[in-house]
């Protein structure tokens, strides 16, 4: 179904049960996969794909020029992953050439009203965003992370699976996998035990996970002395190795560190 008032570019390509409400503007080379719905008023442009089954909320924006002075019309890319959920006022910009030239977004995330997406991030599936989130460009979010409201991420930062990133935060660094961090400048409160307990965290495997974070960010010592500690003990634990995975990779911006918990955080 394509509504009458809006414009769809010829060269776009729609699939199967396509639904374009009123109002809606859809480029030359934008590609919406099966069922995909535009409720009312996006604008869907440059080289774009949606997957499908996504949904997509009034005014928001999808695969515009990227908010980088740097930018000057080359041919870089958007991609949204199936079964999205985009609400109103979202923004998701093209990636850019300095970058890794694409801006993806994987299957099954929900974006909440608000978020702006800058050109080059890389958010993983089943991923969580509320309103009024903010990040600049070349963020990495893993699976299954959690974004609270109103929170800004900083350029080049990573958050790894799992985590939990507390409302109002200002994120310079990265997040560790699994961690729960909030405040601002975010501060790492320990683990995201809630999320852990969601995704079926045995209290065993829970032990081991805590264990591995008191040594590696409260304990005294070298960090890097304290990681080769963890690692030798770790075994075959999938949780632990994300955690060391993600320490060993390179970073532009250093991890988020840990600080005392007050008595009014949430739990950790």
């Amino acid at each position: 179904m394509i509504h009458p008032s809006s414009v769809i570019a010829p060269g776009a390509r729609l699939g199967a049960g396509v639904r374009v409400g009123p109002f809606c503007t859809i480029g030359p080379d934008a590609v919406l996969e099966d069922g995909v719905d535009l409720v009312s008023h996006v604008v869907v442009d440059g080289r774009t794909r949606i997957g499908a089954g996504t949904k997509i909320y009034p005014f928001a924006t999808i695969g515009l020029a990227p908010q980088d002075l740097k930018y000057q019309g080359e041919d870089t890319a958007t991609e949204i992953g199936p079964r999205c959920t985009i609400r109103e006022h979202c923004t998701i910009h093209r990636g850019t050439v300095t970058g890794s030239g694409i801006t993806r977004l994987g299957a099954g995330c929900l974006l909440m009203a608000v978020v702006h997406v800058a050109h080059d991030c890389a958010i993983g599936d089943n991923v969580v965003i509320a309103n009024n989130v903010v990040m600049g460009g070349h963020v990495e979010i893993a699976d299954q992370a959690i974004i609270g409201g109103s929170t800004a991420i900083h350029q080049f930062a990573r958050i790894g699976t799992g985590a939990m990133v507390g409302g109002a935060s200002g994120v310079e660094a990265d997040v560790i996998p699994y961690g729960s961090v909030i405040g601002n400048r975010a501060r790492l409160h320990g683990l995201n035990i809630i999320g852990l307990r969601r995704r079926g965290l045995d209290k065993t495997a829970q032990h081991r996970l805590r264990t591995a974070y008191r040594i590696l960010f409260q304990s005294d010592g070298n960090f890097a002395d304290r990681v080769e500690q963890v690692r030798s003990a770790a075994g075959d634990d999938p949780y632990i190795a994300t955690i060391l995975a993600f320490i060993d990779a390179p970073s532009k911006r250093g991890l988020i560190r840990h600080t005392t918990r007050h008595a009014d955080d949430p739990e950790t």
